[in-house]
């Protein structure tokens, strides 16, 4: 009879070897088509992928940053948080893990917010400084102004302390969800726009030693309090997508802008994964935030130095 050229645990390697190939080729396509950019990602020179060289941090903690005038508290639980708002989809997939342990946070409530394709925030559309008449022009990678000081504690331009009361009942692009055992939480959104003051960014939160109710997430504390950012390149890119082309506020960049600390993925720099000549198709963003779960940090009064290290 004749012998087996490879033997049966060989066999069963090479098989495992391949199961494990083929799940994670699934797993990225699955990622990318949640936001409907699969397909193409091979083709050379087509597809962008934002990802910083370092690894993943640990014993490291994610930059606070102010919480800015517009938040409300676990208003809606939900994954989903697009509602009826135009604009690039936007996969946002964050880890929450504590920065001393590098273990994950599992069940930790975690809040994003964010303007939405022409700088409105639901909740404060009265008081938001988007605007959406027709460009004059294409939009370049400078501001046509260059802002001085500080943005506004309060007002429109959304980036400073003082909380403000809603002004209308509005909730979109706001939500809340919990971690799962591998400290991981997802969000359907919209690429964020832009408003007077403040470059292109996403609020969070991260609450942990609470309860999970069925009114929804009750007691614990905050324990972080930040802001996530976006590439120059992308935001470019979005700005010749409808809407946010129709948005003619003076753009702000995010090396101009002072609350960004300006030290790459420990301040919120976001991982971006988008088709670079087709955005509008959808982008992947994601990051890993370390917290100290013991700490509070409801907002920090302490805003960014504009000379904060450029180790981004």
């Amino acid at each position: 009879m004749t012998e087996p050229t490879e033997q049966p645990e060989t066999q069963v390697a090479s098989h495992r070897r391949e199961l494990t190939r083929r799940r994670a080729i699934l797993a990225g396509g699955a990622a990318v088509a949640a936001v409907g950019i699969a397909g193409t990602l091979t083709e050379g020179g087509a597809f962008a992928d934002e990802t910083a060289s370092d690894t993943e941090a640990c014993y490291q903690l994610t930059t606070e940053t102010t919480e800015g005038p517009y938040y409300i508290d676990a208003d809606k639980l939900r994954r989903d948080i697009t509602e009826d708002q135009e604009g690039i989809p936007l996969l946002l997939s964050l880890k929450v893990i504590d920065a001393e342990t590098c273990k994950p946070l599992k069940n930790a409530a975690v809040d994003i917010w964010h303007c939405n394709a022409v700088g409105i925030y639901s909740g404060y559309e009265d008081m938001s400084s988007g605007g959406g008449t027709p460009p004059t022009g294409a939009p370049t990678d400078m501001p046509t102004g260059t802002p001085t000081g500080e943005p506004p504690t309060g007002g429109p331009g959304g980036g400073g302390g003082g909380h403000q009361e809603p002004t209308d009942d509005e909730r979109y692009l706001r939500g809340t969800w919990k971690t799962d055992k591998h400290g991981r939480v997802a969000f359907k959104t919209v690429f964020p726009g832009w408003y007077q003051g403040r470059c292109v960014h996403i609020h969070v939160k991260v609450h942990v030693d609470g309860e999970w109710t069925d009114a929804g997430y009750e007691g614990g504390h905050t324990c972080h309090t930040g802001q996530l950012f976006f590439s120059e390149a992308s935001v470019l890119a979005s700005a010749e997508v409808t809407p946010y082309s129709t948005n003619t506020t003076t753009r702000t960049t995010l090396d101009e802008d002072t609350i960004y600390p300006d030290n790459g993925t420990e301040g919120g720099l976001l991982h971006l994964k988008y088709l670079k000549k087709h955005i509008d198709k959808g982008v992947v963003a994601s990051l890993t935030m370390g917290v100290a779960p013991d700490e509070t940090h409801d907002s920090t009064d302490t805003m960014p130095s504009p000379a904060a290290s450029q180790s981004s």
